[in-house]
């Protein structure tokens, strides 16, 4: 769960939330003085992976086909593969 933080605490101590959200992958919701809309703090790495994870889940064709070959690794049922057999197998490669 993220720490909330008054926007006062989060710029007195903004230098240690933001070690606390790098090295220890802590978040944070900053409130606004007047009751505004809330900020979140997280990693950039962590916006980055929910945001690639948004666009790959957004088509339903797409989000389908994933949690299909997620059901198939999880079942154990396929054999792995390296790069260039599965190049092949695609046609994509000699």
């Amino acid at each position: 769960m993220p720490i909330e933080k008054s926007f006062t605490e989060a710029r007195t101590n903004f230098s240690s939330i933001m070690d606390e959200v790098i090295y220890n992958g802590e978040s944070y919701i900053i409130q606004r003085r007047n009751g505004g809309e809330e900020v979140a703090v997280i990693a950039a790495h962590e916006l980055r992976s929910l945001l690639e994870t948004v666009h790959l889940l957004h088509s339903p064709i797409n989000s389908t086909r994933l949690h299909a070959a997620l059901a198939r690794a999880r079942q154990g049922t396929e054999r792995a593969q390296s790069l260039e057999q599965l190049r092949r197998e695609v046609g994509l490669g000699s």
